[in-house]
């Protein structure tokens, strides 16, 4: 299990995430696989006759029936059963059939979305993709530059070079502009870069999937905000380690706007934290339980052991959220009948909040849960009730489209068992 905090380590998540991601799928990587023969699995399926398939990808049928036939070594699973009247799909053949298809509806529409403005390109790019090309590409986007990339794929830069000129002249767009000694993707080229990244996702996924082990292999990559780390998650992932021990748990801690771009990206398969209101276009959310704001102080306060008015609360100095947060809305509501305080500290750590709450008499508003063993240990205190307004919604958010394998789906399962725990109030704290 990995655990990483911050926007800068966000951000190095996001260009190592394609080198981790299938360093730990296994030896065959979706960057192995053929993508024209990988397109034509849907078809198969559907026409129930290789050369039918093989016509409509532009394939002799030798060519498809000797594709087919290193998809299925590399993968170690036959994917189809041959009949003298056609054939007929296995169970693993339905299953990356269908990986497949979700993976160039995604490279299709962000190639068309990024493309469209060029009016030298072709109408379907994505069909003349080569998993050389977006390989490339998406190192290149990652890294930042060429130098990076090549090192990170051990691709030469003349042929690094050569595969995004390709994309280029098969889009008619520029999606990428020289910095000085680095990169920078145009808007299509970001755009295009999501669209790879979540199709390598799906196939990823399927290669995951076809494991034999039923104790699961693969990875899940968890953007954790402040209120999920003090005891669903830990709980859960703990119950997942156990029960998956070769799977892989790639921990981002950071806010919800610092986790929601890698998660449209790919880079994350799922955050944990307070929910929006609405969800935003393209994500689901799934609530898990309600949890609701103190104020917090040191044990010591002058204000700890009574229920304070609200302007008493204002005459000390706070540590509050950053402008536009949740918490932020909730203290500014606090304070909405008389001036608010002074704030002399916006945080969202809350290694910090605790240190210097024990070590002055400023307040904040926090859960009980992210402050349970400071207060258990006579460090920290709660003062007055809890909010009557300052209830969050705490949940998993997703994408709209996702699907998750296996092993996800397992920790989602572990995740509202804890939940339901914690609610009924058989979860114990863990140590933070």
């Amino acid at each position: 299990m990995r655990c990483t905090l911050g926007r800068d380590t966000i951000n190095s998540e996001l260009r190592a995430s394609n080198k981790y991601m299938l360093s730990v799928i296994g030896m065959t990587t979706p960057f192995d696989l053929n993508l024209r023969h990988l397109r034509a699995l849907d078809l198969i399926v559907e026409l129930g006759s290789m050369s039918a398939a093989a016509a409509a990808v532009n394939l002799t049928q030798p060519a498809l029936t000797q594709g087919l036939a290193k998809l299925e070594r590399q993968l170690g699973r036959a994917l189809f059963d041959r009949h003298p009247d056609g054939v007929l799909p296995t169970e693993a053949g339905l299953l990356i059939a269908g990986r497949a298809q979700a993976a160039f509806a995604h490279l299709g529409s962000a190639a068309r979305a990024a493309l469209r403005g060029g009016s030298r390109g072709f109408a379907r790019p994505e069909q003349l993709m080569t998993a050389t090309q977006v390989r490339a590409y998406l190192a290149l986007a990652d890294a930042g530059s060429f130098v990076g990339a090549a090192a990170a794929t051990g691709l030469s830069q003349p042929a690094l070079h050569r595969a995004v000129r390709d994309l280029e002249q098969i889009g008619g767009v520029v999606l990428v502009e020289r910095r000085g000694r680095g990169v920078q993707l145009t808007d299509a080229g970001r755009r295009l870069a999501r669209g790879i990244r979540l199709a390598i996702g799906e196939i990823g996924a399927v290669i995951a999937e076809l494991d034999d082990d039923d104790r699961g292999a693969g990875i899940v990559r968890i953007g954790a905000m402040p209120m999920a780390r003090a005891r669903v998650l830990p709980s859960a992932i703990a119950a997942f380690q156990r029960g998956t021990p070769r799977a892989t748990v790639d921990i981002v801690e950071g806010s919800w706007r610092e986790l929601v771009e890698p998660l449209n990206d790919g880079v994350l398969d799922l955050m944990i934290g307070a929910l929006r209101d609405e969800a935003p276009p393209g994500l689901a959310q799934t609530p898990l339980f309600e949890d609701r704001l103190v104020v917090v102080g040191r044990a010591g306060h002058p204000l700890a052991g009574c229920i304070p008015t609200v302007e008493q609360l204002a005459q000390f100095g706070w540590i509050v959220g950053r402008a536009g947060t949740p918490l932020m809305a909730h203290w500014l509501t606090l304070f909405r009948s008389t001036p608010a305080p002074i704030a002399p500290i916006e945080c969202g750590s809350v290694l910090v909040i605790r240190g210097v709450l024990a070590d002055s008499d400023l307040l904040t508003l926090l859960s009980p849960d992210q402050v349970a063993l400071e207060i258990a240990s006579g460090m920290l205190t709660t003062i007055g009730e809890p909010l009557t307004h300052g209830t969050r919604t705490i949940g998993i958010t997703t994408r709209a489209d996702w699907r998750p394998t296996r092993a996800q789906r397992r920790l989602l399962t572990l995740l509202e068992a804890a939940a339901k725990d914690k609610n009924s109030g058989k979860l114990m704290i863990a140590p933070q």
